[in-house]
């Protein structure tokens, strides 16, 4: 027998199809495989690559080069937060700027200030003293500040207002009217002068775009935390791989690893790329994919992963898939992309923004009216101050965060926990569910059945019987099938054709001239087999232990059964009393006999169940559930399963190494049992009660900061916010809802599954 290199299926030599690449033998169990593996092969796309920049808020903004998002002006990232790092050029620009602005704001501070010392009050109120703060605060305006200017002015002419509208037009308006004040005071009224001077706000200007500039230093830095999870699996790839050539062992780049290429895995080594050992043995630790923390042994013909870490053995495999094709990089890219995606939740947030800045536009110019109108003196210092304070204290970047930043950090801490989520709305849905739907077999089995009674009738040979069977079942796909291929190792199997195989049902073919028909009683009964009745009686028995029955007939009658049992995965019992305990309800669908299925539901203590049920009947069983008011979640192998996992309001795809299908449903668990659906359900609920408090912050600053900012509390406590400390409190908000989220990744709810 030989592995086809493309899907990992058995090949019998004698009747597979035969290809040839650099010298070596292949073979292939379809002509698709053949082609596919045979084809002229391309350079991979590496790992973490991405040239598409894409904005942190507004994840439907995308182009090919970096910029400035034209909704609400934040610096666009790349798509592939793995390739970012921590922020990139943004941050280390956003930093010079912040240094710049410390070094010329902190004096135009000190010197405004210095009217309030006795000892330097004359200098003060000097003109000298306001000459510097202009000539001070220009550069921090000019050039630290340019950046929000830019977004700002752009954002009045594109129609998307944001939070650098409010803050390029608080804080040009502080320093454009005090630098018309020091540069021609003769067209100021005298209505608008104190002292006989024309009032300035340079200090205001330097210190807010000195508190803007750190706000969004932290904020850069805190938003590039949130790709960490992702670029440590990133880095689990090694940069270079051992190729096995005719000369011997070569040192090549991960780049130049081609599929088909035969690499040497040392003791203590990464995994390069997805592969079969061909030679060798050793245990691999694959927790930082699939969560599970025990060794796996690996041999002749196992699958291995990119990034796993090879233990004290040595071997050799088979590449066969590399760069972004590998599961470590369709992880990455998952992530990746969930991570820009949006939840249900935000539109509550999006339909806010939609007013939100038009209408801080009028409350800034309407408490610029009232305090020019009944203000006191000097009133334009207190309607300036006040309007500038409002436009400045309500930019609603906490808002447009408080949903993103949840998202993102969430899911960087799912594929950390094996849990791949495909999307935010998933994320949202999952933590509705009221019953979980289960598949049996991989699902709360193992999904490596073997046979343990082999049963013919009388004048039947249980070795020809069992020939027969595996010869038949090695074209079938189904788990039970491979369960009676494996029992006959060592058996020469036998050729088969006109072989049929129907879904819920059985197989049938010709072998060796006889008619051999495999599979349930009552499919067997349809192609008119005799002699079935004294058999199904002795299969209530083995029914009843848990056990699946295939029956056994060549031309025409029944000669026999097959008892396989499926054991249970150790993790299910454990898993199902939590899952319980969540409140969910346990339904599991199954193929196998109402006794089989009775006995497993019995043993887990589930809800219900559903016996000798057809794939095509799972979508109807969970339709009718809908219809009843039920809030589904379908747990299957991605696969077979993948008309149930659409049906349901969340499709959990169950799967482990390089054959998971990522793809097959909202949820993929990488290790692929129960405790994976549990984390997922504990990562739903953190996410959503964080998104809500994140919501509640953004809602509550805004509630409670604007009428402050307009003056509320001056009437009966004589309190004024000062537009510093209001850009103060803008930054801190943002860093506050980003704060909020990271907490994500250490959430009481991570804690208890670490503990399961």
């Amino acid at each position: 027998m030989a592995i086809d290199p493309v899907c990992g299926m058995e090949v019998d030599e004698s009747t597979g199809l035969r290809g040839e690449r650099a010298g070596e033998e292949f073979y292939f169990c379809c002509e698709h495989c053949r082609q596919k593996f045979l084809q002229p092969q391309t350079e991979s796309k590496p790992i973490g690559q991405n040239a598409i920049y894409t904005c942190p808020m507004h994840p439907e903004v995308r182009q090919g080069r970096p910029g400035d998002c034209p909704k609400c002006g934040m610096a666009l990232e790349p798509l592939d937060t793995a390739a970012d790092d921590s922020g990139g050029g943004e941050v280390q620009d956003m930093t010079r700027r912040l240094v710049v602005s410390v070094l010329f704001g902190l004096p135009v501070f000190l010197l405004a200030m210095a009217h309030l010392v006795p000892a330097t009050s004359a200098f003060g109120d000097s003109d000298a003293s306001r000459w510097l703060q202009f000539l001070l605060s220009a550069p921090v305006v000019g050039w630290c500040g340019l950046p929000f200017f830019l977004r700002g002015w752009r954002s009045l002419f594109s129609g998307h207002w944001n939070m650098f509208t409010l803050i390029s037009l608080g804080v040009g308006a502080a320093f454009f009217m005090s630098a018309a004040a020091m540069l021609a005071p003769d067209f100021f009224p005298d209505a608008m002068r104190h002292a006989g001077k024309v009032p300035v706000y340079f200090e205001s200007a330097a210190v807010i775009l000195v508190l803007i500039l750190l706000g969004q230093v932290l904020e850069l830095r805190a938003r590039g935390r949130t790709g960490g999870a992702v670029r440590a699996l990133l880095n689990l790839a090694p940069p270079v791989a051992r190729k096995l050539t005719d000369a011997g062992d070569v040192e090549i780049s991960l780049a130049q690893v081609q599929v088909g290429d035969r690499l040497r895995v040392v003791p203590g080594g990464s995994v390069p790329v997805d592969g079969l050992v061909i030679q060798g043995r050793s245990s691999v630790d694959e927790s930082m994919i699939t969560g599970e923390s025990l060794p796996i042994e690996k041999s002749q013909g196992d699958k291995v992963s990119a990034g796993t870490l090879n233990g004290a053995g040595s071997f050799v495999m088979r590449a066969e898939r590399i760069g972004a094709d590998t599961l470590l990089g369709r992880i990455v890219q998952m992530v990746a992309d969930a991570q820009r995606t949006r939840a249900p939740i935000q539109g509550l947030a999006d339909k806010v923004a939609g007013f939100f800045v038009p209408l801080v536009l009028a409350v800034s110019l309407l408490t610029f009216i009232v305090w020019i109108w009944i203000g006191p003196e000097p009133r334009l210092t207190y309607a300036v101050v006040n309007a500038v304070a409002v436009l400045i204290i309500a930019c609603p970047c906490a808002l447009g965060l408080a949903t993103p930043m949840s998202i993102m950090v969430a899911v960087g801490r799912g594929a950390r926990e094996g849990v791949l989520v495909r999307d935010a709305a998933t994320l949202q849905e999952l933590e509705k569910i009221t019953t979980l739907v289960v598949d049996k077999t991989g699902t709360l089995t193992e999904g490596r059945p073997r046979l343990v009674d082999l049963i013919p009738v009388d004048g039947m040979d249980s070795k020809e019987m069992l020939q027969l069977a595996a010869s038949l079942e090695q074209g079938s796909e189904h788990p039970l099938a491979d369960a009676v291929v494996q029992a006959a190792q060592g058996l020469p199997l036998l050729p088969a054709s006109n072989f049929r195989s129907v879904s819920g049902g059985g197989v049938i073919g010709d072998i060796a001239g006889r008619k051999v028909v495999i599979g349930k009683a009552d499919f067997l009964r349809n192609e008119n087999v005799d002699g079935l009745e004294p058999l199904e009686s002795r299969a209530v028995k083995l029914q009843e232990d848990g056990k699946s029955i295939l029956f056994f007939a060549a031309d025409g009658r029944a000669l026999g059964l097959m008892a396989v049992v499926d054991p249970i995965k150790p993790t299910t019992p454990l898993a199902l009393r939590d899952l319980q305990e969540m409140g969910l309800k346990i339904t599991m669908l199954t193929g196998d006999s109402g006794r089989t299925a009775a006995a497993v539901a019995r043993q887990l203590g589930l809800d219900s169940f559903e016996s000798g049920i057809e794939p095509l009947a799972k979508a109807a069983f969970i339709k009718k559930l809908r219809t009843n008011g039920e809030r589904i979640a379908m747990a299957g192998d991605g696969i077979n399963d993948a008309l149930a996992l659409s049906e349901a309001h969340v499709g959990i795809a169950m799967g482990n190494g390089t054959d998971i299908a990522i793809q097959s449903a909202g949820i993929t668990l990488v290790r692929g049992d129960l405790l994976g659906i549990v984390r997922a359900i504990h990562l739903s609920r953190d996410t959503m009660r964080n998104i809500r408090q994140n919501l509640f912050l953004a809602f509550l600053y805004n509630t409670v900061g604007i009428p402050i900012a307009a003056g509320a509390l001056y009437p009966v406590f004589g309190l004024l916010l000062s537009p510093i400390w209001a850009g103060a409190a803008m930054s801190v908000s943002s860093v506050c809802v980003i704060a909020n989220a990271l907490r994500l990744e250490r959430a009481k709810g991570n804690r208890q599954i670490s503990e399961i």
